[in-house]
């Protein structure tokens, strides 16, 4: 082992809201690349449906930065920010946003619920990434 900090201990407020931002780019360049291939290979139908779990992904990453923002200012700052509650509030009604996509692209679209899926994963994807990305360097 050596006794190098390792650049994951060391990540800045800044540097972290720098990987949310590369997430939420990558996010949406892959999900509208996948949308393109599959209204390609199964038509619009699908494609609307990763549309809406991309969309839905990227707006959760955004939410998340969003709070991390509050909660990094009020562990330096050791007192709740001005704006906390109203943003927790406003948090919680964009999950109800969210899950009315979801339920408004089921009944929409009419899709096959697996590129909803994966559009809703690519959220997940594009965090692990920047992590694996990060712990590399």
């Amino acid at each position: 082992m050596s006794d190098e900090s390792h650049s994951f201990v060391d990540l800045t407020d800044e540097g972290l809201q720098a990987l949310l931002n590369r997430a939420i780019r990558n996010t949406l360049i892959v999900g509208v690349l996948s949308a393109l291939v599959v209204w390609k290979a199964s038509g619009w139908h699908n494609a609307g449906m990763m549309a809406a779990g991309t969309a839905v992904s990227a707006a959760s990453i955004y939410e998340w930065r969003r709070l991390a923002r509050f909660i990094t200012v009020a562990m330096d700052k050791q007192k709740t920010p001005r704006g906390a509650g109203i943003a927790v509030v406003l948090f919680m009604l964009r999950l109800v946003v969210f899950a009315a996509v979801i339920y408004g692209s089921l009944k929409c679209f009419q899709g096959s619920v697996v590129p909803l899926l994966f559009g809703l994963a690519l959220a997940v994807l594009s965090l692990v990434w920047e992590v694996v990305r990060l712990l590399r360097d």
